[in-house]
């Protein structure tokens, strides 16, 4: 987590933080904390469950990594909601909406609200429903292949592209 709204209302972080206490009496958790959200735990502001287990922020690769051996991530963030959609781990969302929602659309995600009763309802509704997710279409790493094509179509274009590609 990391977005200012979760992170900086004291009675939405209280919540989340209920829902994680509840979910990590079923299932350990594992949170490499961000910085943001670290400088106010750090200070004792925030209690957390003793089955919550806090990592230090990872590099890239080891967050890949601990996400791709995941039985399940939460998050609040847009980029983590497409990692855990290719890896094929099941996301939950602590927001109301999500600028990713093909990530919903092809059953990778659910949106998860960022109250205790929301929350939980949206983990105990993967518990119960698992949803066999997918890559959505086009998300198969040939982006650029699919951008270059289209640009040596304009004449503009092409000399920059050609130029680009010696």
């Amino acid at each position: 987590m990391h977005r200012p709204a979760n992170v900086d209302n004291d009675r939405q972080l209280a919540e989340i933080l209920e829902a994680l206490s509840v979910i990590s009496s079923h299932i350990p958790l594992y949170w490499p904390m961000h910085p943001r959200i670290l400088a106010r735990t750090g200070k004792g502001a925030i209690p957390l469950s003793g089955q919550i287990h806090i990592v230090e922020p990872l590099g890239y690769f080891d967050f890949l990594c601990l996400q791709a051996s995941s039985a399940m991530v939460l998050t609040d963030s847009g980029g983590i909601q497409e990692e855990t959609t290719v890896l094929g781990v099941p996301c939950l969302t602590l927001r109301d909406k999500t600028e990713r929602p093909a990530t919903i659309e092809y059953g990778t995600n659910r949106l998860a609200g960022t109250r205790k009763e929301t929350i939980l309802e949206a983990w105990n509704q993967s518990l119960a429903h698992p949803r066999k997710g997918q890559i959505p279409p086009l998300w198969d790493g040939k982006a650029t292949l699919r951008c270059h094509a289209v640009l040596r179509k304009f004449p503009l274009c092409q000399s920059a592209v050609e130029l680009q590609t010696q």
